[in-house]
């Protein structure tokens, strides 16, 4: 038996210009290719007409296949010798449950290799504006997780995270955000904070919504964006109206503060 191998292969945020070398090469060598539902369309254009597509994407509260079916769907396909490409938004190891597959194709005996994207924190905030860390305003940035599985609570250490020079980026927190916003406050972060929301960022739909901490959920339900949604807190995002360049940052609310001559100092 001739063993297949698989790629875990980042698709990055969305524009398919974001793809490395590696990842566009292996896409079009690919057998199969096993996609999530955060693969954007240009990227799937790359996809070779005699390759064979499996979607298995996710939405929030609807998972079109469970994580262990995927496991094994790849552990099957690479035994019957293809050559598997697992298609995952942003990178395969941040957020992406890649870990997961990768162990299962591993324990399986499986050749594989792990090819990283461009993740949705860095993506996203570079087209709209928003640089993560920046002299005198972040000396750090943090991931985190916007919700928990089966839609429970929040175990999050919201007094580490209120520190006013850190960024944080809350993957899929659309619908946490009164709770974040809330928590947050409460852990000693001003209310007055600067927060942004990128929607379908890197994309020709791309959408920014600026907000302070205080009214971050309320001005996010006036917009109604859609998902996937990225939000970034922190001082960081005061720069947006200056440097976002893939499209305008709408209004500035009343009560952000002007950070410009921090900046400078």
């Amino acid at each position: 038996m001739v063993l297949g191998r698989v790629y875990l292969v980042g698709a990055g945020p969305g524009d398919p210009d974001l793809l490395t070398v590696k990842a566009r090469r292996l896409i079009e060598q690919a057998d199969t290719v096993v996609y999530d539902r955060l693969v954007g369309e240009g990227v799937m254009n790359l996809v070779p007409r005699r390759a064979e597509r499996i979607f298995v994407g996710k939405a929030p509260k609807r998972h079109a296949v469970p994580q262990e079916a995927i496991n094994e769907l790849l552990v099957r396909l690479a035994l019957d010798g293809r050559r598997v490409v697992r298609l995952k938004g942003g990178d395969p190891y941040v957020f992406g449950r890649g870990s997961e597959e990768a162990l299962a194709v591993a324990e399986a005996g499986i050749p594989f290799e792990i090819v990283p994207g461009v993740t949705a924190a860095c993506g996203c905030g570079a087209y709209a504006g928003i640089p993560l860390t920046h002299r005198g305003l972040a000396t750090g940035v943090r991931f985190v997780t916007g919700h928990c599985r089966s839609d429970e609570e929040l175990n999050l250490n919201w007094a580490s995270l209120a520190d006013p020079q850190t960024t944080l980026v809350f993957y899929m927190a659309l619908m946490n955000l009164p709770e974040i916003q809330q928590k947050l406050i409460a852990a000693g972060l001003p209310p007055t904070t600067p927060a942004a929301i990128v929607s379908s960022g890197t994309t020709d739909a791309q959408a920014l919504c600026i907000a302070t901490l205080a009214d971050l959920a309320e001005r996010a339900a006036e917009r109604d964006l859609p998902s996937p949604c990225l939000t970034i807190i922190g001082q960081v995002v005061s720069l947006a109206p200056e440097l976002a360049w893939r499209t305008a940052a709408g209004p500035v609310p009343d009560g952000l503060p002007d950070m410009s001559e921090a900046v400078r100092a």
